[in-house]
């Protein structure tokens, strides 16, 4: 019988529960729809759509794919994005809202970063952690009203969570879930459409800005957002499950000037723009300052929130010229065929010796840079640009069979976003906080 060891000499005593490294390859399975788990209200659609294949992402179906591999695949979807202009169904990026008195003082106290400086009608990416300083989802948190904030989820059930805080904190607020689901329009045509489906005054809206409009006579929330480092909006659907079908085909009937293509989300172009996606590259174990994320632990903000001391505690070790985690996540380049499609496992990454060391955890091609791009965990102590890697691939990307590419780890992002990126600008200041 063959055996899939978990590969026990990558070191991961950091963590309660390690990833599962056994290279168990794509093992075809068939996902089978129930009633177990949500169809959005732009399910249907997406199939009209063409989708073809599908994932669950909290606890809803998510389509992950259009175009089949035999018609290109991935590639031609990442096309459109760069070129044209996309619409994505992401619906399962669902939205709890906290709304109520109180509701600034929560949201304050839950996130890392300082609620009271983002003003209503705009919006801010944030982390919420546990008291060990985990990151519990990194959403994009929108402030509709002085008393109403959403989070704009990522793949874990924080609403739960929430409520629970709210047990003994007894903040005044409501903490539920609302019928609204939004749409990814993104690429370099997606100003001229929304502005077509909104009105002109769209342009106006600047990054993480937010405006109340209605499409088809349907309620939105349009925020100037997204998930490729692409010119890109959301559309947030009042009422989802009612005006599904009248946003979706107002933006597929306005889109054809615009050459629009559904496709499923761009994770080929969030890896190139160094876009962390939660439940693969990081998760309720990873600290932020693990993950180039920290400049989401301000040094300024004075009001208590979950997981400060232990965030603090971390970076004064970090400070004073150490690390207290043993593991970082990295850029690397690699070599090997184009990859072009979703990786199935953690691969390998080995030191220049052999030895295993760390695992990739989001690899693809990037035609721009000619090379395989991926997002990786390596030792602290092997984590510096410009270290010479080896990764372990398997044979449909592989030169040689059992042979591993050479690797090399970069500079993240990979690529320039469209949009100003405030960490970019913070870093080149040499800062590592967040107002």
């Amino acid at each position: 019988m063959k055996k899939h060891p978990n590969h026990p000499s990558v070191d991961q005593s950091d963590r309660v529960v390690p990833y599962n490294l056994r290279q168990s390859g794509r093992t075809p399975t068939e996902l089978l729809i129930s009633t177990r788990v949500r169809k959005s209200p732009f399910w249907h659609l997406s199939h009209e759509a063409g989708c073809w294949r599908a994932t669950i992402y909290n606890r809803i179906y998510h389509p992950r794919g259009y175009v089949k591999p035999e018609d290109g695949g991935a590639m031609v979807e990442y096309d459109a994005l760069v070129n044209r202009v996309t619409m994505w169904n992401v619906a399962v990026e669902r939205q709890i809202r906290v709304k109520g008195p109180d509701a600034e003082a929560f949201t304050d106290y839950v996130i890392t970063r300082d609620a009271t400086k983002i003003e209503p009608g705009n919006g801010k990416y944030a982390i919420l952690c546990n008291e060990k300083g985990g990151i519990l989802n990194d959403p994009v948190l929108l402030r509709i009203a002085q008393d109403e904030f959403w989070f704009s989820l990522s793949d874990s059930d924080l609403m739960l969570w929430l409520q629970g805080v709210n047990v003994s904190k007894k903040f005044d607020v409501e903490i539920d879930e609302i019928d609204v689901c939004p749409l990814q329009i993104q690429g370099p045509l997606s100003e001229d459409l929304m502005a077509k489906l909104a009105g002109e005054e769209l342009r106006d809206i600047p990054y993480y800005g937010l405006m109340e409009t209605n499409i088809g006579g349907a309620d939105v929330v349009i925020s100037q957002t997204g998930f490729t480092g692409e010119k890109g909006y959301e559309i947030y659907v009042r009422d989802s499950h009612e005006n599904a079908e009248i946003v979706w085909n107002s933006v597929v009937e306005a889109g054809e000037e615009f050459g629009l293509m559904v496709i499923a989300p761009a994770h080929h172009r969030r890896i190139a723009a160094g876009i962390l996606s939660w439940g693969q590259d990081l998760d309720h174990e990873t600290s932020p300052f693990q993950v180039n994320l920290s400049y989401q632990v301000p040094r300024n903000k004075e009001a208590d929130y979950i997981g400060k001391e232990e965030l603090e505690r971390q970076r004064e070790i970090i400070d004073a010229g150490n690390f207290p985690f043993k593991m970082r996540m990295v850029g690397l380049t690699l070599g090997g065929k184009e990859i072009t499609d979703y990786a199935p496992d953690f691969w390998l990454i080995a030191d220049t010796e052999g030895n295993d060391v760390g695992y990739i955890t989001s690899p693809w091609w990037s035609p721009e840079l000619n090379t395989n791009i991926a997002l990786g965990w390596v030792p602290w102590t092997a984590s510096e640009v410009g270290t010479k890697l080896q990764v372990r691939l398997p044979d449909e990307y592989s030169e040689s069979s059992g042979v591993p590419v050479e690797a090399e780890i970069v500079e993240v992002p990979f690529r320039e976003s469209v949009n100003p990126n405030k960490r970019e600008v913070q870093k080149a200041k040499g800062l590592d906080y967040a107002d």
